[in-house]
């Protein structure tokens, strides 16, 4: 096989890799805009906050915190002699950056086979999260600053208060309140306007 034939396929196959991967919202500041943008969030949210009786600014605020919206974000890599790649630091993956034992925990409770690169999957996983959070230690689910904390943390952690030395912790958790808030006000000014209105709106 040719070196310009080897070029082509493997040109090919890195962009199908990129098509196959969902670019995050070109908005994620502006709730309003990453819903109109995506119309199947939009649609998921409002699903989910139906079921779980939570209100949809609070995980998004997590998630946005957590990958940015990015669907496949791995953490930082980890390397065997300095050079040669071997595995990652955590086995936090996707969209809810949640681990690999907590993520199966959510799939026995829930008797799903979710994945962490599908949207809905991961705010149905971070909705039974705080629902959970709410559960075991008293935070309010509308309590997006608390919640961020014990998802960080885990519960046991949220317990012993791990995140009372973190800084940057808090300053994280201070931003997803904040934007908890900002998601919600946001949402309050376009809620009539994201509404379907007939067939056609689905297509544009």
């Amino acid at each position: 096989m040719s070196v310009s034939r080897i070029v082509s396929s493997s040109s090919l196959a890195s962009l199908l890799l990129c098509a196959c991967t969902p670019a995050p919202p070109a908005h994620p500041d502006d709730i309003c805009s990453v819903f109109h943008e995506k119309r199947g969030w939009y649609h998921a949210a409002l699903r989910q906050e139906k079921k779980w009786n939570v209100p949809f600014s609070v995980p998004m605020a997590i998630m946005y915190q957590e990958s940015g919206f990015h669907s496949n974000l791995h953490t930082k890599r980890t390397y065997l002699l300095w050079f040669i790649p071997w595995g990652y630091v955590t086995t936090a993956y996707g969209y809810p950056q949640a681990k690999t034992d907590i993520w199966q925990d959510y799939q026995k409770a829930t008797d799903t086979s979710a994945s962490r690169e599908n949207f809905s999957d991961s705010l149905d996983f971070i909705n039974w999260y705080v629902t959970n959070t709410k559960k075991q230690a008293r935070v309010p689910v509308t309590d997006g600053m608390r919640q961020y904390l014990a998802y960080h943390e885990g519960w046991g952690g949220y317990r012993k208060r791990s995140y009372a030395s973190k800084g940057w912790l808090m300053t994280a958790a201070r931003k997803v309140g904040a934007r908890a808030n900002v998601y919600a006000a946001q949402y309050s000014s376009c809620e009539s306007d994201l509404k379907d209105k007939g067939f056609w709106s689905w297509l544009f």
